[in-house]
């Protein structure tokens, strides 16, 4: 009786978000906000998540004009029907309503809680040669194969998964992932690329699915970009953003936060390009030394985190986009998100990592179901251990900013590297950096802490 319930209110809060989204243009904000509270008190009234993104959304609302407003115009106005549709279908009503719902029902049934989505990285080829970067040693035999990816996609959705993040290597060069996301039309995914492939044509491509979302990734403006990546990749990266946004597509920027280009990726004049160029999201990425021969002289400075956190706050406020900032939005959150709490990784040789950044695991998806992977004492030992250290959510990291986590982790559970060098952040060279660095902004960050935490609502899980 439970489960049918469940079922019903998630379909009836599906079906308000979709009629709303029809009569949004002729809607007042107060007429918005009667709404919020109807879908509210069907969903649950002692729901806490319900009641945060429920909270949210009525304090955007009073205010008139605000940004997240005009991001969902754009969005009813800019992208082509099937785009639209694809992503209201898979990503709010199949991912938010209807997955929160059944993963609830799965929960009850196997005594934990699914994730809300998954990294993918089925392979680590790529068309560039990027400074720092070892793809090219990667070849076509050391992709994850399609039928492994088919499995994973359709144990997640048993599990009320229906939102997938791709990466690489560069995606777009794996072709056989054209069968995945045509098969599987109501998942949703994310893709993280380098923009270099997307031409005319892969734009009508992506246009005619609907169900993908390319993030294209720049390290700043043309000089810096290509510094890192190639000579002329900004310009393929920028006129990839061109192609999509000609064909109403939904995209993005990725964009890596290093002590480099920290100065630039603040300025008001790279938000303004990427908003110009049509982008609805941006995600900001701190840069993590991990894999082979980490660097810790590219991590963004403590102040330079936390400007760029100051940043985003108030082009949140200006700009109708949205922004994700890692690590810098753990408020929101609820902290660390990794090791199966919220997501996890599974990398090209299908090995089961916490995060996109951990690379140690203790199981490997072509011989475990997600559910056992799911189920490791690696990950139940994080999850037991969230959020991290002394409950600051501006340092939710097990890496950078509680590097002690990880370390008692790897030491108590067994769990072997799956990258080369991945060793040397437990007790290598890197050991003490890391120490000081999660002690530093430790101290930088607990006054901001301290004046907001007790407004935060606590997450159940």
């Amino acid at each position: 009786m439970r489960r049918i319930k469940n079922r019903i209110k998630s379909w009836i809060a599906s079906q308000i978000f979709l009629g709303v989204l029809e009569i949004f243009p002729r809607l007042s904000n107060k007429g918005l906000i009667r709404l919020i509270y109807i879908a509210q008190n069907i969903l649950s009234r002692n729901d806490v998540i319900v009641e945060k993104v429920m909270s949210e959304l009525r304090r955007y609302f009073k205010q008139d004009n605000h940004p997240f407003l005009g991001l969902i115009r754009r969005i009813l106005r800019d992208l082509n029907p099937k785009c639209k549709n694809r992503l209201m279908k898979n990503f709010f009503v199949n991912a938010v309503f209807k997955g929160v719902s059944k993963s609830k029902e799965y929960a009850d049934k196997e005594g934990f809680v699914p994730p809300w989505f998954i990294v993918l990285s089925p392979t680590m080829r790529c068309n560039l040669s990027c400074l720092g970067c070892s793809t090219r040693r990667y070849t076509k035999d050391d992709d994850l194969p399609i039928p492994i990816i088919d499995r994973i996609l359709n144990e997640a959705k048993q599990m009320g998964i229906h939102f997938i993040v791709t990466q690489g290597g560069e995606m777009f060069i794996y072709e056989e992932m054209w069968q995945v996301y045509e098969k599987h039309k109501d998942i949703y995914f994310q893709v993280y690329t380098n923009g270099t492939l997307i031409d005319k044509k892969t734009a009508k491509r992506i246009a005619r699915l609907g169900n993908i979302a390319p993030m294209v990734s720049l390290e700043g403006f043309k000089e810096t970009t290509d510094y890192r990546r190639g000579k002329g990749v900004f310009d393929k990266a920028i006129q990839a953003m061109d192609n999509l946004r000609q064909e109403g597509c939904f995209f993005g920027a990725s964009v890596t936060h290093t002590r480099h280009n920290s100065e630039e990726i603040t300025s008001d004049a790279f938000f303004e390009m990427l908003f110009k160029k049509g982008c609805y999201v941006i995600w900001f990425f701190q840069f993590v030394p991990v894999g082979k021969d980490p660097d810790l002289g590219l991590m963004p400075t403590p102040h330079q985190r936390n400007r760029l956190r100051q940043k985003v706050s108030k082009i949140r406020e200006r700009l109708p986009i949205f922004i994700g900032d890692f690590w810098n939005d753990g408020p929101f959150v609820g902290g660390c998100i990794a090791a199966g709490r919220r997501y996890i990784h599974i990398n090209n040789k299908g090995d089961v990592e916490p995060c996109a950044f951990v690379h140690f695991a203790v199981d490997n998806i072509k011989n475990k179901t997600l559910k056992e992977a799911l189920n490791s004492d690696f990950f139940k030992f994080l999850r037991k251990k969230q959020p991290f250290g002394d409950g600051n959510l501006f340092t939710p990291c097990m890496i950078i900013d509680n590097p002690e986590v990880l370390r008692e982790a790897v030491r108590l559970t067994g769990a072997k590297p799956t990258h080369e060098d991945a060793e040397l952040i437990l007790n290598g060279r890197l050991k003490d950096g890391l120490n000081e660095y999660a002690r530093q902004m430790h101290r930088l960050t607990e006054p901001f802490w301290n004046a907001i935490k007790d407004k935060i609502i606590k997450w159940p899980y």
